[in-house]
Formats: structure tokens, C-alpha cells, sequence
């Protein structure tokens, strides 16, 4: 079969397209056809080297992807042929991942769904849904007719935390680093755009003088502090990812944290999103309830690298795609 192999950390030449041997399922797991794939920062990090050391090299990576099941054993209650999605558990990190046309995966973390909606659509969708679906019932266990707050909301997981916050029944302020972008999250349903400059907490408390029930932190530890402001004693912040690169507070101590505001995390996996709730998002999709940000669609293993390149960008919001066609 064809993949993407990442043999040594490097620029974009170090995704090279070659021939591996088809990926034999051990007992237990799962041989999926690979349909689509979304293509995330934390590849691009595997890419160049930088991520923990978890990830070994050569490598295959894709820590997403969606397919059909081309093997399984009769005890996963998987069949061939059936749709399905699975996402992170150490995919593309320490075992091979979804840039190829086949992978194996645990079966435990195999989602079955049934839907009509394209594969460049429902590629896009694992990563970023099971992410904010459990950063916001995990973390946050937000519920209807609270506020919530996203900081870092024009990432991928930024807006599908708001269009299911929506859909909840949650009010939604969501911040962007440039005013242009702000009709974005107007789009998708967000009630209070915010122009992040790394101090949001005093415009928030104007919209909300007690503070928002629950804060989402995405851009990371060098906003956490302003972010604490901004949420209602008792209410909570849920640490979910650093999009600006600091995952850590030097000299940290607890009493940063102001007195009766919850600080919790999440880093969850694909058994956190329970089947029926990710085909609920489909159907919601299918029927125009919710959306898909989808930021572009790159055909084929070729073009693997254009897909970095633009994830690296990071001028086209939503997740970018690779569409693998027969």
C-alpha cells in the first residue's frame, strides 16, 4: 500500500510518499480503508521533531482518520465494510497513523457511524468533535442556559466547541486575534466576539459582571491567568491547549488561581465520545443544524504536504482534509 512516511524530523520533504507493506491487525484490532483524514498541528509538530517522546520515528502519521472496516474480528463487533472513525490513543505517535490507505487501531477505539455526508466532510470531524465534545461534558460539564467562554475560538476545536455549546442551549462569548475574523464566529452562531490582545478579562465583565460560568483555555498558560478573571466564583476552566505554545507556568502556585474558581484539564480519547452522540452530530450536520469548518479539501497522499503547509499558515480557519480516492 502507499502511505506517507515520516523516516527523520524535517521540513516538508521529510513527508515522503512510498510503498510499505499492507499493516497486519493484531488481536484486538481493527484494519480500516482509509477514506479521509483531517490534518492537525500536533502532525506538523511529529513532523519536525518536536513532540514528546512518545512519538518514534520512521512513522506514519494521523492521529485521525475515517474509513470503512476492511478487517476485524468477529468479537469487536465490527464488520467489513462498515463505516467508522477513530482518533488519537497514540495513533501516528507510537504506532502508524491514518496518512496511508490502510491502518490498524485498537479496537476500543472505534467509533461505527452511518451517514451520507461526504468523507471530506466527516474526515474532517474526529479530532476537533471528540475534543470539544469532552473538553465541554468532561471538563466543563456545561449545560443549557450557561455562558461559556472559548479562548482560542477560530481553531478547529474553538468552533466546533461553539456551534455544540449552541446547539446546547449555552450562550457564547469566543475570541480571535484579528477583528477581521470576528464575522467567523458571528457565522456560526457565537453571541459575543471578542478580539483577543492577551487581556479579555475587564471587556468580559462588562458582558457578564459575575463572570461566565465556564472558560475553555486553548491559547494556553501565557493567557490562563486573564482567563481565571473571567469566570464566576464557582465556575470552572477547563485547560484544553496552548494554540500559542506555552504549556506551562513557571513558578506556579496555587494561589494564582482565584478563590472559589475551578481549574481542571482535559486530554481525553476516542472512548470519551460515545458513538451515539458522534452520530447525532452527523445527523445534525446532514440536516443543516450544526456546521463542518471545513477549511479546504487536498486530494490524495501527494498533496500531504500542501496540507501542512497550510495548517502552518494558519490563515483559512476550519481543519484542511485529504481526500484519498480509489
Amino acid at each position: 500500500m502507499r502511505a506517507v512516511v515520516v523516516t527523520r524530523p524535517g521540513g516538508l520533504d521529510a513527508l515522503q510518499v512510498t510503498t510499505v507493506p499492507m499493516p497486519e491487525p493484531q488481536p484486538g484490532w481493527v484494519r480500516i480503508k482509509v477514506k479521509a483524514f483531517g490534518v492537525n498541528e500536533s502532525e506538523v509538530t511529529t513532523r519536525k521533531g518536536e513532540s514528546d517522546a512518545e512519538v518514534t520515528y520512521p512513522r506514519i502519521p494521523g492521529i485521525e482518520g475515517v474509513g470503512v472496516v476492511d478487517q476485524a474480528d468477529e468479537g469487536s463487533g465490527l464488520r467489513p465494510g462498515q463505516q467508522v472513525a477513530t482518533m488519537m490513543g497514540g495513533m501516528g505517535r507510537s504506532f502508524d497513523g491514518s496518512y496511508a490507505q490502510y491502518m490498524t487501531v485498537p479496537a476500543r477505539q472505534v467509533i461505527p457511524f452511518e451517514t451520507g455526508l461526504p468523507w471530506e466532510v466527516v474526515g474532517a470531524l474526529p479530532e476537533m468533535f471528540q475534543t470539544a465534545y469532552g473538553s465541554l461534558a468532561a471538563g466543563l460539564g456545561l449545560q443549557a442556559g450557561q455562558t461559556l467562554l472559548i479562548r482560542g475560538g477560530t481553531s478547529t476545536v474553538g468552533l466546533s466547541a461553539a456551534t455544540i455549546a449552541k446547539d446546547l442551549g449555552a450562550t457564547v462569548l469566543s475570541t480571535t486575534r484579528s477583528p477581521d475574523r470576528a464575522g467567523e464566529l458571528r457565522a456560526i452562531g457565537v453571541d459575543h466576539p471578542l478580539v483577543d490582545n492577551g487581556t479579555i478579562a475587564d471587556e468580559v465583565r462588562e458582558l457578564m459582571p459575575d463572570g461566565v460560568d465556564a472558560a475553555l483555555e486553548l491559547v494556553g498558560c501565557s493567557v490562563l491567568a486573564d482567563t481565571f478573571r473571567t469566570v464566576r466564583r464557582h465556575g470552572t476552566v477547563c485547560f484544553t491547549g496552548a494554540l500559542a505554545g506555552q504549556w506551562t507556568i513557571p513558578d506556579f502556585t496555587p494561589f494564582m488561581i482565584p478563590s472559589g474558581v475551578r481549574l481542571t484539564s482535559y486530554a481525553g480519547g476516542a472512548t470519551d465520545l460515545p458513538p451515539q452522540v458522534f452520530q447525532q452530530h452527523l445527523q445534525d450536520i446532514a440536516a443543516g443544524r450544526l456546521g463542518a469548518p471545513v477549511a479546504k479539501v487536498h486530494h490524495g497522499l501527494e498533496q500531504v504536504r500542501d496540507a501542512q503547509a497550510d495548517v502552518e499558515a494558519g490563515t483559512t480557519p476550519g481543519k484542511h482534509v485529504v481526500l484519498l480516492d480509489d
